[in-house]
């Protein structure tokens, strides 16, 4: 099969990015003009956290954000001991505390809001816990004695794609499910007899999963309505890294040696960013945010995949995850321990930060 497919993939254009989109030319980025940066992990006062924040990730109309912390005083009934998940909306700038477990990875968000998800430690296995924002109700992924985690939430959080770990397939591996909240049924997207990260990305209709199999290093994209898969979308003979699929589910990121790579899912041809790393895209895959390879210039970047132009998201050392860019690229959320991106920043704490792009 691989050798058929690689027939497709070969045929494929790859088209470059723009010379010096990708480095730190100064004539490439705009600086940051136009933009500004607001500090995220704070009280709904502006007190500054009292320990560290990070792992943050927005929904597409940039309302809420998603995030972990380990401070005590974001909220009225802050938790001690680790890590906690906290939703802000951003309209009243008050955060509240979801779940009472650390997560073991960063929390994900549905694309309206309405839902978070994030895995926890659960007795000898690990189990993902999903919460309605509103109520603060929660509900545990059916997946039986076994252990999950890496969700991915759907627009509407109907749809969540996971990886199950069981001992019970011919040795001991993986299954890559979509279960629908719905009925709570499953659906198996890939299996795989090892335990290498597989790292499910969902669209936002949840009709395509991107996927990889950890142990060949190939990117799959799955398509629910037929229930087949088409990939190794990076060729026969290269390796890639999955980053993330677009909410729209037109685009997929993924990495390969230094370059970052952007694959559109219906023509089959691929967009090179040479010299980066992607870190996300927006939720309509015309924004790509990546850090660049080269450490003269900012530590993020926001490159418009139309007009091949790039803005810094941040000039001080700074790191983000998928899910971190709303439609348009209007807003980045990011991580950074600097302590001059806004003003009265002496926590010396990683903090979680927003930058508006006007």
């Amino acid at each position: 099969m691989r050798a058929a497919l690689g027939v497709a993939v070969a045929v494929c254009a790859v088209t470059a990015a723009v010379p010096g989109a990708a480095g730190a030319e100064a004539a490439g980025l705009a600086g940051g003009s136009g933009a500004d940066v607001e500090r995220i992990s704070v009280a709904a006062d502006g007190t500054q956290a009292d320990d560290n924040s990070a792992g943050a990730s927005i929904t597409p109309d940039g309302r809420r954000i998603v995030f972990s912390s380990s401070a005590t005083n974001l909220t009225p009934d802050g938790t001690t001991g680790g890590d906690r998940v906290y939703v802000r909306d951003q309209p009243t700038g008050r955060s509240r505390q979801m779940g009472p477990l650390p997560p073991l990875q960063p929390p994900v968000i549905s694309g309206d809001g309405a839902y978070l998800a994030y895995p926890v430690q659960w007795v000898t296995n690990v189990r993902i816990r999903q919460y309605q924002v509103s109520t603060g109700a929660t509900a545990s992924l059916n997946c039986s004695a076994y252990s999950c985690n890496q969700p991915s939430l759907s627009g509407d959080g109907g749809y969540v794609a996971h990886v199950v770990f069981s001992p019970r397939q011919p040795s001991f591996g993986q299954r890559i499910e979509v279960q629908n909240q719905g009925t709570g049924t499953n659906q198996t997207v890939a299996t795989f007899g090892h335990t290498f990260p597989s790292r499910p990305s969902i669209s936002g209709d949840g009709r395509y999963v991107a996927y990889q199999d950890g142990k060949t290093e190939d990117v799959f994209v799955w398509d629910r309505t037929g229930g087949t898969a088409s990939g190794p979308i990076e060729g026969p003979s290269a390796k890639a890294t999955l980053v993330q699929l677009s909410y729209d589910g037109s685009k997929v990121v993924y990495l390969s040696g230094s370059d970052t790579y952007v694959h559109d899912v219906s023509s089959g041809t691929a967009r090179l960013v040479p010299n980066v790393r992607g870190l996300a895209i927006d939720p309509t895959g015309r924004y790509l945010l990546y850090a660049p390879q080269d450490t003269t210039g900012p530590s993020l970047a926001l490159l418009d995949l139309v007009t091949d132009t790039t803005e810094a998201v941040s000039n001080q050392p700074a790191s983000a995850g998928t899910g971190a860019v709303s439609t348009g690229g209007r807003d980045v959320v990011f991580q950074s321990t600097a302590d001059d991106l806004v003003p009265g920043d002496t926590n010396g704490k990683s903090d979680v930060f927003v930058r508006h792009f006007a």
